[in-house]
């Protein structure tokens, strides 16, 4: 029960639909079960000299009523049954999405994008159909067969009864055996969806660097192997699945030949009616549709099976990053402090960063630069907490950041990358965060000081215009400077830009410098850069290499000392002068 405790919530949360649904399942059953025997006993009456006519209107008349209230009842509980089942995939979908974003940067480096579009689409799909249809139609079966051969045996006889259901313990056999290996077949074929997903994915986002390269025939070819893995996993479990049709169907030709044979000779020798014989065929017809049915049931339980158990495996994955028990939701002003600060990431040996000591005062720009994988990223993810290290290394306002609740500390840094990600959506509503609140005044002063504006206003729509998939209507430094204007109109305590200046020309960099220094005035900004220029001006930089501090300093104290930094900055100079020679 364990592995359906989310289900089982929801149906507690919706107990009185359920129970309203399952009463209506069962009298329309029941309902059900009373047309072969009326139907017999009309037979009968016609078989007799000079029938009374009046007894076979009036049962006609109970039939059109039995169809009637067999459609009401029935329309009632698919109602209740499967529109619930419906809440309980959009339920299911939300709290899947809900648990994704609490999920740690550590998760998505071990699943693939198709995994978990797998999981929330095919996966509660068939979550869905094994409590909607499939629980449905198993009651319903369930009811259908008890009732029909309570009524055989009680009305009609129960050696022929018992007799003619010999072949039924093949059918539950059958079903036993062949279930479980269709739970192990749609398991393989849902690992086949996710990688088919994942290929879809990569194809789509990579397709510029897939043409440029002239990879398109590999890129098809590896596509269609894994298609076809798929269509194999799909045919073995079709052909797995569909061997307990043709069983039953088998089964009950039996029964249906052994009936014939029986029940045939019990007319002529007048033990039974042909009324009730008719009526013993029309409930042994009854229960084969829902006996055939369970073929179905069955392979739809199954996957709900696998399914949920694929499920339970990320509901089950916790938060690496949680808040701590004493967390507060205060606010701070931005005095930064690192206190012996050792931080590697996992599956590797060496320390990504270690700072023994070093303070970034409230109010101050601090520039960090150094050399690729120097450690310069890593420390904005610990300031905001995407991962943790083993001690309190990290001071905000004299208190761990671990002393912080998430929600709090987040929105008090802000964070431009060097890839921002821009939703699908208008550009107003990328700046604005969808805090549709923010008044005009403040989105375009926001754009202006990004140096965003003037592009925007070029635009048919304006703030309106609407982006494609990671606004790829965009150029790279139009989608920077939109993750800029964002970040400013947020106006948060502590402001991280990292190389998000990177795609944009050195004029326009110097403009947006300025006025970060102007706009930021009294606010804690970090510039992570690898461009001099960028972080310049600050008040101390920070030079990082292979993890360690190597100097701090200001520009022209750093450039006076020599060392890592004044080589940067003699190496892109010489860059400079050499691309002006050149023009």
């Amino acid at each position: 029960m364990v592995r359906f405790r989310i289900v089982l919530a929801f149906i507690r949360q919706h107990k009185p639909s359920y129970l309203f649904g399952i009463l209506c399942m069962l009298v329309a059953s029941w309902v059900q079960t009373l047309f072969p025997n009326l139907l017999g006993g009309t037979i009968d009456i016609m078989g007799e000299q000079g029938f009374n006519a009046a007894s076979v209107r009036r049962n006609i008349l109970f039939i059109l009523l039995i169809a009637l209230a067999t459609f009401g009842f029935t329309w009632l509980w698919r109602t209740m049954i499967i529109g619930n089942a419906r809440k309980l995939e959009c339920e299911i979908r939300a709290k899947l999405f809900r648990h994704f974003l609490l999920l740690s940067p550590s998760f998505y480096q071990k699943k693939k994008t198709g995994d978990l579009i797998a999981f929330a689409i095919n996966d509660i799909s068939a979550v869905r159909m094994t409590f909607g249809p499939a629980t449905a139609m198993s009651v319903n079966s369930l009811v259908l067969c008890i009732v029909s051969i309570f009524t055989m045996i009680s009305t009609v006889d129960s050696r022929l009864t018992l007799l003619t259901l010999i072949p039924f313990p093949f059918v539950i056999w059958a079903m036993l055996s062949i279930g479980n290996q269709v739970r192990k077949s749609f398991l393989k074929v849902q690992e086949s969806f996710a990688a088919i997903s994942g290929k879809v994915n990569e194809g789509i986002h990579g397709v510029r660097v897939l043409k440029a390269y002239v990879q398109e025939a590999p890129t098809l070819a590896d596509f269609r192997e894994t298609s076809n893995g798929m269509v194999e996993a799909s045919v073995k479990m079709v052909s797995v699945s569909s061997i307990l049709g043709p069983v039953i169907e088998l089964c009950f030709s039996l029964s249906f030949g052994l009936n014939l044979i029986l029940g045939g000779r019990m007319v002529l020798d007048g033990t039974i009616t042909v009324g009730a014989f008719v009526a013993f065929n029309t409930y042994l017809a009854m229960i084969m549709a829902p006996v055939l049915s369970i073929g179905r049931i069955v392979n739809l339980f199954q996957r709900g099976i696998a399914s949920m158990d694929r499920l339970n495996g990320v509901f089950l994955s916790e938060p690496e990053i949680r808040d701590r028990p004493h967390a507060r939701d205060i606010s701070f002003q931005g005095h930064i402090a690192i206190r012996n600060l050792s931080f590697r990431y996992k599956d590797t040996a060496k320390a990504a960063l270690e700072i023994q000591d070093f303070t970034i005062p409230a109010g101050s720009t601090l520039g960090i630069i150094g050399l690729t994988a120097s450690g310069k990223t890593t420390l904005a993810n610990l300031l905001l907490r995407a991962y943790d290290t083993e001690n309190d290394s990290l001071l905000l306002d004299g208190l761990p950041i671990t002393g912080y609740t998430l929600e709090t500390l987040r929105n008090g840094i802000g964070l431009v990358s060097q890839e921002p990600f821009l939703f699908s959506a208008t550009i107003r509503e990328n700046i604005t965060s969808f805090q549709l609140d923010r008044s005009e005044e403040e989105i375009r002063e926001a754009a202006s000081d990004s140096f965003m504006l003037e592009s925007i206003e070029e635009m048919t729509e304006g703030l309106d215009t609407l982006l494609g998939e990671r606004g790829i209507n965009l150029s790279g430094g139009q989608r920077q400077r939109v993750a800029i204007a964002r970040a400013l109109l947020r106006d948060t305590p502590v402001l991280i830009l990292d190389d998000a200046l990177s795609a944009v020309d050195t004029v326009t960099e110097a403009h947006i410098l300025e006025n970060l220094r102007r706009r930021r005035k009294g606010k804690t900004t970090i510039l992570i850069s690898h461009r001099i220029s960028a972080v310049a001006d600050a008040d101390n930089i920070l030079v990082l290499n292979d993890g360690q501090v190597v100097q701090t300093g200001t520009h022209e104290a750093l450039l006076q000392e020599g060392g890592l930094y004044r080589e940067i900055n003699d190496e892109q100079e010489e860059n400079r002068h050499r691309l002006l020679r050149a023009r």
